[in-house]
């Protein structure tokens, strides 16, 4: 009985690892060297939108929605912080590499550069 527990237990957070999607494909399906993740602040609040880029093909007219970080239930991730993303990134495989900021309408808009770890060569 105490096995299957641990079994069931297992199985569920295995699949719980994989719940978070980009335009539907599971963060660690990417299969890119490099990702882009951009932050911007969301209106009224001190938490950011994430967007990850990964080269993906997005919609001409589309609102940015199929590049956001969403959960098992299609909910849009909430971050706190670049670092937030940045560490939610590197548990799902990626390096940093680099960052810069740019500031659009008077608001700061965070680029980080990453590296997929199964992707780098030696």
């Amino acid at each position: 009985m105490k096995k299957a527990f641990l079994f069931i237990t297992f199985l569920f957070y295995g699949l719980t690892l994989q719940a978070q999607t980009v335009n539907d494909v599971p963060l660690k399906d990417i299969d890119v060297e490099y990702v882009q993740i951009v932050g911007t602040s969301k209106l009224m609040s001190t938490k950011l939108t994430i967007e990850i880029d990964f080269g993906q093909k997005t919609k001409f007219f589309s609102s940015g929605k199929e590049t956001i970080v969403k959960d098992a239930d299609g909910k849009a991730v909430d971050f706190n912080s670049m670092i937030d993303a940045l560490n939610f990134m590197s548990k799902n495989g990626y390096i940093f590499v680099n960052a810069y900021a740019i500031t659009v309408s008077s608001q700061n808009v965070f680029h980080y550069l990453l590296r997929s770890e199964k992707n780098k060569s030696e």
